[in-house]
C-alpha cells in the first residue's frame, strides 16, 4: 500500500496488523509477475521477467523485434514453396517479435500525481459470429496513468448495441 506521508503509512500498518494476520516485508519488488521498481520519483512496473521466461519457454529469445503487434495485411502470401501461409502461426510468431521488441516498456507512476480517476468502456454488439455474443473493453486511469484494464466476451446475448454497452459499463 501506499500513502501521501510515512505517519499515514504507518497508521495504515498498525490497523491492518491489528485486525489481520500480516507482516511488513518491505519494499515490494515482485508481485504477482510484475516487476516493481521503487525510487523517491515514483514507481515503474513491468512484465520484462515474465516475457523473458515466454520467450525462452518457446524458443523467441534471439528473432527480430518488431514495434507493432500486428501488422494490416487481407491476404498472406504463400511462403518460399508456394504453400498456403498457416494466419495463426504467422500473428502468434508477431506476437512473440512484439514482446521482444517491448519487454523493457511498463507503467511509470510518477509520485506527486493527482488522484482523478476516470473510466472508459466500450464493447462490439454481436462481434462473436458463432454465439452472436459481444465483448466488453473497459480501461480505468488514475489521472493520467492505466490502473485497471478488461476485455472479455459478454455472458448473455445482448439484443441491441445499447444493451452491450449497458453490460460493458457494468463491468467497470
Amino acid at each position: 500500500f501506499a500513502a501521501s506521508t510515512l505517519e499515514l503509512c504507518d497508521l495504515f500498518s498498525n490497523l491492518m496488523c491489528s485486525k489481520f494476520k500480516m507482516s511488513m516485508m518491505g519494499k515490494i519488488s515482485f508481485f504477482l509477475g510484475l516487476h516493481i521498481s521503487q525510487s523517491p520519483r515514483g514507481i515503474f512496473i513491468n512484465q520484462s521477467k515474465y516475457a523473458l521466461e515466454s520467450l525462452k519457454k518457446y524458443g523467441f529469445e534471439s528473432c527480430d523485434p518488431v514495434d507493432t503487434p500486428m501488422v494490416e495485411k487481407s491476404k498472406l502470401d504463400e511462403d518460399r514453396e508456394g504453400k498456403a501461409v498457416d494466419p495463426s502461426h504467422y500473428r502468434v510468431k508477431r506476437i512473440f517479435r512484439y514482446l521482444h521488441g517491448t519487454i523493457h516498456r511498463g507503467l511509470w507512476y510518477p509520485k506527486d500525481s493527482s488522484v482523478a480517476l476516470t473510466a472508459f468502456a466500450n464493447a462490439d454488439h454481436a462481434g462473436w459470429q458463432d454465439t452472436r455474443r459481444s465483448t466488453s473493453g473497459s480501461v480505468q486511469f488514475l489521472e493520467e496513468r492505466l490502473i485497471s484494464w478488461s476485455s472479455k466476451r459478454q455472458k448473455i446475448d445482448a439484443i441491441s448495441s445499447t444493451e452491450s454497452e449497458y453490460i460493458a459499463l457494468s463491468g467497470c
